[in-house]
């Protein structure tokens, strides 16, 4: 996509050192979802990244002849759980393709596949206006796609807050519905709710 910048965190990191990465990463700020705007900002980004649980990718755009960082998202290798009865017949039957062995209880689905862990924008200095959702969101599709290329794989899924704003988000981006899950104790503190929507989408 032109106009944006993309740069892996790790290779941040391995090039100019935690202290570089943790100052440039301190700007960073998302009112709206803290747990969003706490991953970049707290380290659990850099250690995830260095770690290898997750990666992390920091999105630049041009402004006043500076590039800014204007958003960022994270992608995780992980598994999803597709139970019977959470998804039509005919969805059933296209995931089944993708599927590893069935997890012990009668019908479900267990797929491995990318999640978009984490998606936001940069509200420091308005920078959040360089881009829009659906522009940050497929800078995240098109990673995904380009390393399923090379790993295999058709299928992406995002887990998000049950808020009406938030589904519609991706569902006007082509994710289906397919469950919830319960959140984790630490999580908790983070999040509204006691759950959150799992959404998945075919990568074409």
């Amino acid at each position: 996509m032109a106009g944006y910048s993309i740069l892996s965190l790790k290779d941040i990191i391995d090039e100019m050192g935690e202290d570089f990465t943790r100052e440039i990463l301190s700007d960073f700020s998302c009112p709206f979802n803290l747990d969003v705007e706490r991953f970049l900002t707290r380290r659990s980004a850099i250690d995830f990244a260095k770690q290898s649980i997750s990666q992390t990718f920091l999105v630049y755009a041009s402004y006043k002849n500076e590039n800014v960082l204007c958003g960022y998202f994270t992608i995780a290798n992980k598994y999803i759980v597709v139970s019977k009865n959470s998804v039509s017949n005919t969805l059933r039957r296209r995931l089944k393709k993708f599927s590893m062995p069935q997890d012990g209880k009668m019908g479900n689905l267990m797929i491995m596949a990318p999640l978009i862990a984490q998606l936001g924008k940069n509200f420091t200095n308005n920078y959040n206006t360089l881009i829009s959702g659906d522009e940050l969101l497929k800078l995240a599709l098109d990673k995904i796609r380009d390393a399923q290329k090379i790993l295999g794989g058709k299928v992406t899924y995002v887990e998000c807050e049950d808020i009406p704003m938030l589904v519609e988000f991706y569902s006007s981006n082509g994710f289906v519905r397919i469950g919830e899950r319960t959140l984790d104790k630490d999580e908790q503190t983070e999040m509204c709710g006691k759950y959150l929507i799992q959404l998945l989408k075919f990568i074409d």
